[in-house]
């Protein structure tokens, strides 16, 4: 029996997500993905294959806000901004990819945070 790395097991579980999530112009795809440093976070169309708006924790707007880019604070800054940013484009509802990561931790602190300044998903 082989053991699987636990990048190999996010890459599968990302594969295995993305075949029935996809991302219209009306309901984009909130893709996450998050380093050991960073997170960062896209709404992207597939259709068009185009990315709508995307903020990070490396962004110098947010780097003054926060201490660091890898704890949970950092994430909910992060979910609160691509809120703002979706709505200002006209935005209120999207899928939600969370990039092969368990729902878990920051990647359910960005989404909460998200849902909080009015995404729906």
């Amino acid at each position: 029996m082989s053991k699987v790395s636990r990048r190999e097991s996010t890459r599968l579980r990302h594969a295995r997500i993305r075949r029935r999530v996809s991302g219209t112009p009306e309901r984009p795809r909130l893709a996450v993905f998050k380093s050991n440093q960073h997170i960062y976070v896209q709404l992207i169309d597939d259709v068009a294959q185009t990315t709508i708006a995307a903020a990070s924790t490396v962004e110098p707007e947010l780097k003054e806000k926060i201490e660091s880019g890898a704890n949970c604070a950092a994430a909910a800054e992060v979910g609160r901004l691509i809120a703002d940013r979706a709505k200002a484009k006209g935005i209120e509802q999207v899928v939600f990819d969370r990039g092969g990561n368990l729902y878990h931790g920051r990647v359910q602190t960005l989404a909460d945070a998200a849902r909080e300044a009015g995404l729906n998903f």
